[in-house]
């Protein structure tokens, strides 16, 4: 995965940088060790808001902190940074993710409305309530903003056995933003049913995020970056796109109560199987197209 060294500037708007700071007042109800554990087994990774399980916070204000060090507003200038630098990296994708998206929502006489990502460390506050980095990256609809903390990429490779790699970690950011654009189309609410299980909407849901971040992926190196009118990623090969389908499979349901359970349960699944989870990212990658998304019909 390659970006555009001559990019003269990311766009750092598109990321606040709250790693190091506080939760102020209250604090998250999940830490780490074993309940951590706990929390991604229950399907947490790649989510859609701690308050889903329970994991807010009474008491806690929803506007995260802003980070003194401000790192990627001050570091990640150009596309050369994004080639070097993980967090620098995330920044170079969200603009890409939401460039395509933009042109996508106007080439359907809509209009995109953008979403941040928060880069945290240990616990946040969000409008969802206040959570750790037990629970994953995941998307609040209530404040439309992504919020990861860059250790879940280690975690994903040495905890969940995926390749790794910058397209694995690509892909993650883009299935976020596939949540932003369900909840920008309406239909991000059918999870909120209560349901759970392998026909359940919670699992079509996921899937369909899954697809629309192959969709962006096949039109990643064609979509121009708003500052420059040149695409800011200028190439992805083969071996990208095995990490990125490693790493779907590699949070797949049934790799995950595999391994922490020793048994699998589809009755209890909320984002679908590893297979699962690499098809409808390839079927959005191969056709590019989000109609083919429809995990509903």
């Amino acid at each position: 995965m390659q970006f555009d060294d001559d990019a003269d500037l990311l766009d750092t708007s598109e990321v606040q940088d709250v790693r190091g700071s506080r939760i102020p007042g209250g604090r998250a109800t999940v830490g780490g060790g074993i309940a951590g554990v706990i929390a991604l087994i229950l399907g947490l990774l790649f989510g859609v808001g701690p308050d889903q399980l329970g994991l807010s916070s009474d008491g806690a204000d929803p506007a995260a902190t802003a980070s003194s060090a401000g790192q990627v507003q001050e570091s990640c200038l150009k596309g050369q940074d994004a080639n070097s630098r993980e967090d620098c990296r995330t920044v170079a994708v969200v603009n890409s993710v939401q460039d395509f998206w933009r042109l996508e929502f106007q080439r359907r006489d809509a209009t995109y409305a953008g979403a941040r990502t928060v880069l945290f460390s240990q616990q946040v506050g969000t409008a969802c309530g206040a959570a750790t980095s037990a629970v994953g990256p995941f998307y609040c609809p209530g404040d439309r903003k992504v919020y990861l903390d860059l250790g879940f990429f280690e975690d994903l490779r040495t905890k969940f056995g995926s390749s790794g790699g910058p397209f694995a970690q690509a892909y993650v950011v883009a299935h976020e933003y596939g949540h932003h654009v369900q909840n920008l189309m309406g239909t991000l609410g059918r999870s909120q049913d209560g349901r759970q299980g392998e026909n359940s909407n919670a699992v079509r849901v996921e899937l369909q995020a899954d697809c629309y971040a192959g969709v962006w992926a096949h039109h990643a190196t064609t979509t121009p970056d708003e500052s420059t009118g040149r695409p800011l990623i200028t190439e992805l090969t083969r071996a990208d796109i095995r990490d990125g389908l490693d790493a779907a499979a590699a949070v797949g349901d049934d790799r995950i109560q595999e391994r922490y359970q020793g048994r699998v349960t589809p009755e209890s699944w909320t984002h679908g199987s590893a297979a699962q989870r690499q098809q409808w990212f390839s079927t959005g990658f191969s056709t590019g197209d989000m109609e083919r998304c429809d995990t509903f019909a």
